[in-house]
């Protein structure tokens, strides 16, 4: 059984007991070859929608009882901010003509 030190990010000089059950394997960075000049765009478009697709699966999607929540919720808000919009302008519209009519 490995002995296992835990270390504190506050420890100035921490030691470390590496088991030898098990050697530790370093995965060295694999040099890549840059795509010919003419190729570089559809190579980053092909990465950028690879990723993107990657990002949209972790995704969690809610269901039809919370997707029609969330669209009530924008329809009144939506509708609350168009009576006060729309009080404004009338407000607006009788001070300016009250104002340009004397």
């Amino acid at each position: 059984m490995a002995k296992v030190t835990r270390i504190k990010a506050s420890d100035k000089e921490a030691e470390r007991e590496v088991s030898t059950s098990k050697p530790a394997k370093t995965k060295g960075k694999k040099k890549e070859k840059k795509p010919f000049i003419l190729i570089r765009p559809f190579v980053a478009l092909f990465r950028y929608l690879r990723d993107a697709w990657h990002e949209l699966r972790q995704v969690r999607w809610p269901n039809r009882k919370a997707t029609w929540k969330m669209v009530l919720a924008v329809l009144v808000y939506t509708a609350i901010f168009m009576v006060f919009i729309s009080l404004l302008d009338l407000l607006f519209s009788w001070l300016f003509n009250t104002i340009l009519t004397k």
